[in-house]
């Protein structure tokens, strides 16, 4: 899996995550869909993403994205 896929695979994962936590431990997670969303919008136009940075140092291949 590149490293493109495997991002957004990850933050797929984490807003699944997050929804499910929200519905079932506390309101509050809703949160961290809001710094997921965020986190992918400043991405797109920064092309700058912490996540594929950790990826990258696991030895997941880069893709063209990131």
């Amino acid at each position: 899996m590149s490293l493109d896929r495997s991002i957004l695979a990850f933050a797929g994962t984490m807003v699944l995550l997050s929804v499910v936590l929200t519905a079932f431990v506390s309101p509050l997670f809703v949160w961290l869909t809001v710094f997921v969303g965020l986190n992918m919008l400043q991405s797109a136009f920064t092309g700058f993403c912490p996540a594929a940075m950790v990826f990258r140092k696991l030895g997941v291949k880069p893709g063209c994205a990131f």
